[in-house]
């Protein structure tokens, strides 16, 4: 991809990968994909889920838990509505031009089950999760949507739907936004996944996923993790095909992470994401197809997280992320603006007065710039109360 020289956020890729490989969160133990979740994306809003999830014991070596959160969020946009979640694509669009406007959600609100049962092949784990991100966004009845759907054997195979396993979960930046930054990869398909834990610090994971839109043939991704003293890094490889149109077209990428620990409570994560039409799995949700012909992207992230006390936390995110090709808003037919790239900025203060309860602030700064070099920017204010159980 040829990088534009009037880019004012451009990182070299490469740089971001030595910040992760030359510093030095502490050692962990290989643990299942599904704790790597918990202990990353929302970790500064809902701590433990699995400390504080109900159990049952249901005989015959099966055990259930119940978890999940309720939250509460209220936001202000100065320039461009947002909804109930940042939208990069939407700054610079008529549509949603705005001198103010105030929002409300309890949308990402969360409820699931678990189950754990031992048997001859080893444990057998179940996951069903819902939220109330079905419907509109406006809708103050909001109703349930499917979010993970899935068994997991011995801490080897999963089936059924899940995070796609080209996602830098482990090191995906923590927001009060349910979007977070742009420049990252987010998905949940179906899938069949095999984990390997090689002992040593090294897990490797490959998937069969399904593909987004029509396809004949799957997704294909690969995927290795090292986890070091007060480091960790990753990185990940996607390849399949998709229909549009009625033409078939492929689809491949690259994504490396890592993260650092230098000193207690501080940590440093960056990501680098590459490929040919990734725009259905990136934040900002770039055209994949533009003219017959796909659309390349690349993104990245950067973020510092720093606690403070046993009750306080902060950070800061950057997300990037470019594409080739122009790419359609977001609005309505006729009142698009289209966009080369987009830029986000999430500063975010989290206060957690017991385990179970969380109370977020954050303000995120959006920019999208047009092939024609033009620049729009939206600014955004939120806050949340968050109950887990």
């Amino acid at each position: 991809m040829t990088d534009k020289p009037n880019r004012k956020w451009a990182v070299v890729p490469c740089a971001l990968l030595t910040v992760g490989i030359a510093l030095t969160v502490s050692e962990a133990q290989a643990q299942s994909t599904e704790i790597e979740e918990l202990r990353t994306r929302v970790a500064a809003l809902e701590a433990d889920d699995r400390n504080r999830a109900t159990t049952f014991n249901i005989g015959d070596g099966t055990t259930v838990e119940v978890y999940g959160f309720v939250r509460f969020e209220t936001f202000y946009d100065f320039d461009f509505a947002q909804g109930d979640l940042s939208r990069a694509g939407r700054v610079g669009e008529d549509a949603f031009a705005t001198d103010g406007e105030f929002d409300t959600s309890v949308r990402v609100s969360r409820f699931g089950i678990r189950s754990a049962t031992e048997t001859g092949v080893g444990k057998v784990e179940t996951q069903l999760e819902f939220d109330l991100f079905s419907g509109s966004e406006t809708s103050t009845s909001p109703t349930l949507r499917l979010r993970h759907a899935n068994i997991e054997i011995a801490d080897a195979l999963l089936f059924g739907q899940f995070w796609t396993n080209f996602m830098p979960l482990v090191h995906y930046p923590t927001t009060a936004d349910f979007n977070g930054p742009v420049g990252v990869t987010f998905a949940r398909v179906p899938q069949i996944r095999y984990t390997y834990n090689a002992g040593n610090g090294f897990t490797f994971s490959g998937s069969i996923e399904e593909a987004a839109g029509e396809s004949s043939d799957p997704v294909v991704t690969a995927a290795a993790l090292y986890r070091g003293e007060n480091y960790s890094l990753r990185a990940a490889a996607l390849a399949g095909t998709f229909n549009d149109g009625g033409t078939e077209y492929d689809t491949n990428g690259l994504t490396l992470s890592g993260s650092v620990s230098p000193w207690e409570g501080g940590t440093f994560s960056a990501t680098y994401v590459t490929g040919e039409a990734l725009g259905n799995l990136l934040i900002g949700g770039g055209d994949r197809v533009v003219g017959g012909v796909t659309n390349d992207a690349d993104g990245f992230t950067l973020e510092f997280r720093q606690d403070i006390g046993e009750k306080w936390n902060v950070g800061l995110a950057l997300g990037n992320e470019s594409y080739d090709l122009a790419s359609g808003g977001t609005g309505v037919a006729g009142d698009l603006n289209d966009f080369t790239d987009l830029r986000s900025l999430h500063l975010n203060a989290f206060y957690q007065p017991t385990d179970s309860l969380t109370y977020g602030i954050e303000y995120i700064y959006l920019e999208s710039e047009t092939s024609t070099g033009e620049t729009f920017d939206a600014n955004r204010i939120g806050a949340s109360v968050t109950f887990a159980f």
